[in-house]
């Protein structure tokens, strides 16, 4: 049976790993780490594809430990006492070195029940995970390890892995096997950062090439269907759906209408419309605000649109709504007022409300049962001065006027009827 090419092609050497220079140059913390055969509780985060288990098995190759390997979607508890049994026999003399790949999916108690082997020794844990560890590796663990971050691969970098496999696939084809100019590159561009994903699309492209005047030929074409959606990385409820979800907001808070049509369109692609009309909403009130209010009534109406349409042409409508809040004019005054309030009102500093502003069945003291409450529309311009925060915030200021157009004149507007400056 053939090796699939993947695992064939997987690196040996810390040299032949493919990208995370930041981890694996000369002189890198987790390079020196390997290389001085320090025997450290490490967990690797990241994407998939990205070199976490070839470098976990490099670090076996220069331990003593016996190695196991458990993959934890379907591990169970008996798994790890059953690992954790062979410590000190002639299983495994030295101790045992444990890959534990996706450990995010173990719960508290099958993590807890690593610690004690971590803490003497015993056993040493190599963990690796795509989603952030400070939210799924319980905190007692995480102390006891090193933490080191994986990136995607860049193209540049994932190019030469696709040569080599393309190289590999060559060699086993029973007819030459030629592609076209420029299909490395397509390949790894396309792959989205996962070089494993590469590798199994030269593979596949390789499987199915065409025979051609006697030999076989692999077509940009062909790679292009292939490869169609693989280079978006999105996993709903991970880490790379709240990463879009962040991106969306900060382009269109820093109007910047380009990219935030770029960051709808993963979601749209990824089939996700919930959580990119939450963003579009809050947008409007937390970025765009009183410097223009009408933006509220039009996303709504542009997301009550979208979820009527469904995809594809739900893209129209929040499309409009992103160029929208991209290109409006900006205020944060809602968000900075609302969160002083609140933080007084956290902290307890808060009082009775004013008399005057109290519900009339209050009024049953015998002592005074006027509210003294005066009522704005019977004054003109609608308005009188009269106290309405409790005497504790007297005077405190939450609310702050924008620089912008609206907000300006309603500042003007009012500090004409009131007579002083706000």
């Amino acid at each position: 049976m053939q090796r699939p090419l993947a695992d064939e092609i997987r690196p040996k050497t810390l040299d032949e790993v493919v990208g995370q220079r930041h981890l694996l140059a000369p002189g890198a913390v987790l390079r020196r780490l390997i290389e001085s055969g320090t025997e450290a509780n490490m967990v690797f985060y990241g994407p998939s594809g990205t070199g976490k288990t070839t470098i976990a098995n490099i670090v076996a190759e220069r331990t003593h430990k016996a190695l196991y390997r458990l993959n934890a979607t379907t591990a169970s508890l008996q798994d790890i006492k059953d690992i954790i049994a062979d410590v000190g026999t002639l299983l495994a003399p030295g101790g045992v070195l444990l890959y534990l790949d996706e450990i995010q999916y173990f719960n508290k108690k099958q993590q807890q029940s690593l610690l004690e082997f971590m803490e003497n020794g015993k056993l040493t844990l190599i963990a690796s995970t795509t989603e952030n560890p400070y939210f799924y590796v319980y905190s007692a663990l995480l102390s006891r390890s090193t933490v080191f971050e994986f990136k995607a691969v860049s193209p540049e970098e994932a190019e030469p892995a696709v040569l080599r496999a393309l190289s590999i696939e060559k060699e086993r084809a029973p007819l030459p096997l030629t592609w076209e100019e420029g299909l490395p590159l397509q390949i790894a561009t396309a792959c989205g950062g996962d070089v494993r994903k590469a590798v199994n699309a030269v593979e596949l492209l390789s499987s199915a090439a065409q025979p051609k005047k006697g030999e076989l030929f692999i077509s940009r074409e062909d790679a292009a269907q292939v490869s169609q959606r693989s280079a978006m990385r999105y996993d709903k409820g991970g880490d790379a759906m709240y990463d879009i979800a962040s991106a969306l907001m900060k382009s269109l808070r820093g109007s910047d209408p380009d990219a935030a049509l770029h960051y709808l369109a993963r979601f749209l692609e990824a089939g996700d419309l919930v959580t990119p009309c939450r963003r579009l909403l809050c947008s409007a009130s937390e970025d765009v605000g009183m410097a223009y209010p009408q933006a509220v009534a039009i996303v709504k109406a542009c997301v009550d649109t979208a979820m009527q349409l469904g995809l594809p042409e739900a893209q129209l409508p929040l499309a409009q709504a992103a160029i929208l809040l991209a290109t409006a004019p900006k205020s944060n005054s809602v968000i900075e007022g609302i969160g002083k309030a609140r933080a007084d009102v956290r902290a307890g500093r808060t009082g009775d409300v004013p008399r005057q502003l109290q519900n009339v069945h209050a009024d049953t003291t015998g002592f005074d049962n006027q509210q003294h409450y005066l009522y704005p529309h019977n004054f003109p311009g609608h308005w009188v001065d009269q106290q309405y925060l409790p005497d504790a915030l007297r005077g405190v200021k939450y609310y702050q006027w924008g620089e912008n157009k609206t907000e300006q004149a309603a500042k003007a507007y009012w500090e004409k009827l009131k007579g002083k400056e706000l």
